[in-house]
């Protein structure tokens, strides 16, 4: 397993996440759309915050289902939090927002997150 680290432009949030990057999926929702995000979908216990939750802004829409994280210093936004089909904790994270990523080397694959 691969160990990355991540977070947003200023440094408020840090985190780390564990596992290989198979793909990143590019999502057409409104909101993904809007803020350019790449996502990793990894299960919850794989990532580790390692910066105060207090700084994060959290933004939900739609049916509520996902927390979309950001920095409520830079605005950036780094993940997301909620639960694959099957119920179990996951976070989304934003590939863009990882450290030292060559984002050429990532297989991307167009999501139509306009049906969800």
């Amino acid at each position: 397993m691969t160990t990355y680290t991540g977070g947003c432009h200023c440094g408020k949030i840090a985190y780390t996440v564990e596992g290989e990057i198979e793909q990143a999926m590019d999502c057409n929702c409104s909101m993904c759309l809007k803020r350019g995000g790449l996502l990793w979908f990894v299960p919850r216990a794989a990532f580790e915050l390692t910066t105060d939750s207090a700084d994060l802004g959290t933004y939900r829409f739609n049916k509520n289902a996902i927390d979309h994280h950001f920095c409520a210093s830079c605005g950036i936004s780094p993940f997301s939090e909620g639960k694959m089909p099957d119920g179990s904790p996951m976070t989304a994270i934003n590939v863009r927002c990882l450290d030292g990523i060559d984002l050429s080397r990532i297989k991307i694959v167009p999501i139509n997150g306009r049906e969800f």
